[in-house]
């Protein structure tokens, strides 16, 4: 391509960009570590993709989810904002584009130089991190699909009182240790179990995340935990955000902001005793009239809606400030050109 042809597709770029930011129209992508291949159905960030960039999607805007190692799902100097999502695999700020950091997880491996990389913002999934203000983070915590986890239209899957849905992650995790310890039997979705717990509590190698609103609205209690790092820094896991909005009792670990989020529909224990009071399915949890309210809160103020509105205003703002900012530097190159001639 010759110079003036490339001057002419970088200024047609320019144009369709700012027409895009004039109609509040954009183009989004989600970066996630998850590879490009079939495997990729099975991470979790990738259900998180794909419910984000739906919800903006419904909000009038173009969302495309970019896995590791692909390539950018739009043409080159197409892309206006790009959400990376923090996991095994690091992702760098793009040029030309508003960058955001959204650290869901793995908070103890952030290091200094990555929050100072270039990002527009950086969100982080807690708002009791001590590390916010050093990176520059601001609270987004995790949230669930208003769609997929709709009590009014998911129907409930018998057969399982006790459910825990998620890999082993090759540690015996404590939740389920302390459950079965208790004599609960607990009904597993998920792989790499075999080695911690009777095969007959393995109820299938792995649940499609399309089956899993019906498991959780149909136990009695749901069961989660968090890593440790996540749970000291106050992450609160997604698993949560889901089983709440199909009205689930959940029995977690206790966090920091859990019960702030959540009220009674999620319980904590730190000892045995409280794991049984906890299991027992009348024995403190908030009856149907105060389970309804706390589900419509945290159905409001924790969907994947609310994170798209939240996420589109901040857009438009940055891009605002990037396009002054662009303006000033232009008019700065041409007065400086200008004094130089005379």
């Amino acid at each position: 391509m010759s110079a003036l042809g490339a001057d002419v597709k970088r200024l047609f770029t320019a144009i369709r960009r700012r027409v895009r930011w004039y109609r509040g129209r954009l183009n989004w992508t989600i970066q996630v570590s998850a590879p490009n291949d079939e495997t990729a159905k099975r991470w979790g960030d990738t259900a998180f993709a794909d419910d984000l960039s739906h919800a903006l999607e419904a909000q009038g805007q173009v969302a495309r989810v970019q896995f590791w190692d692909a390539p950018s799902p739009y043409p080159l100097g197409d892309e206006d904002v790009v959400i990376s999502l923090l996991g095994l695999h690091r992702w760098s700020p793009g040029a030309g584009v508003v960058n955001y950091l959204w650290i869901i997880s793995h908070p103890d491996e952030v290091s200094g130089a990555e929050a100072d990389a270039g990002w527009t913002r950086i969100f982080a999934a807690s708002s009791s991190w001590a590390r916010l203000d050093e990176l520059g983070a601001e609270p987004l915590l995790q949230a669930a699909s208003a769609s997929r986890f709709d009590p009014s239209t998911v129907t409930p899957r018998d057969g399982a009182d006790i459910v825990f849905v998620g890999t082993s992650r090759g540690v015996r995790r404590p939740v389920i240790s302390d459950a079965i310890r208790v004599g609960a039997e607990v009904a597993i979705y998920g792989h790499d179990w075999g080695r911690f717990v009777p095969p007959e509590m393995i109820r299938a190698e792995h649940l499609p995340f399309a089956e899993v609103p019906s498991v959780y609205a149909g136990a009695l209690v749901v069961l989660n935990d968090h890593w440790d790092d996540m749970r000291r820094a106050g992450f609160l896991s997604n698993r949560l955000f889901d089983a709440a909005f199909v009205g689930s009792r959940v029995i977690s670990d206790d966090v920091p902001g859990i019960r702030e989020v959540f009220g009674g529909l999620v319980r904590t224990y730190s000892s045995d005793e409280e794991l049984v009071m906890a299991l027992a399915p009348d024995d403190g949890w908030p009856d149907s009239d105060e389970r309804d309210r706390i589900v419509m809160l945290i159905r409001r103020e924790h969907s994947f809606d609310a994170r798209a509105r939240q996420l589109i205003a901040y857009a438009r703002e940055d891009g605002r400030h990037a396009f002054r900012s662009a303006a000033r530097r232009r008019w700065r190159g041409l007065t400086h050109q200008a004094q130089e001639r005379h």
